[in-house]
């Protein structure tokens, strides 16, 4: 029918078999801020809250600029997390990132937090 669009959901094998695969529409969708957006049959399986929370643990593991943390966290903050929770993404991936990325990025998160924080 003209007009109308179909939604049909992507399961999470399918997902990845179109990834895999280079499926221009699937990397489009996963690159969008929104997936959802791209795509309304697309669930992510987690909350608004919780997506925030793991894009900003990316740009921690990325070691992402404080411009970039403000956003993931000011992001966050509209998804209903709070100052807790976003310093607890930079626990949970420090064993994983490593030291140096732990300290470069806990000042650019204190920042993008709004915290006065000294340099030594």
């Amino acid at each position: 029918m003209l007009g109308q669009h179909r939604v049909v959901a992507i399961s999470g094998e399918n997902l990845l078999r179109r990834l895999g695969s280079g499926d221009e529409g699937s990397v489009r969708m996963v690159l969008a801020l929104r997936p959802e957006a791209a795509d309304p049959g697309f669930d992510t399986g987690l909350t608004p809250r919780v997506r925030t929370l793991v894009r900003l643990a990316a740009l921690v593991a990325l070691d992402a600029s404080t411009t970039c943390m403000r956003w993931a966290v000011e992001l966050a903050f509209c998804a209903g997390a709070n100052d807790d929770e976003i310093v607890g993404v930079l626990l949970s991936v420090g064993p994983e990132v490593g030291l140096p990325r732990v300290i470069s990025s806990a000042r650019r998160l204190a920042q993008a937090i709004g915290y006065e924080i000294g340099t030594d």
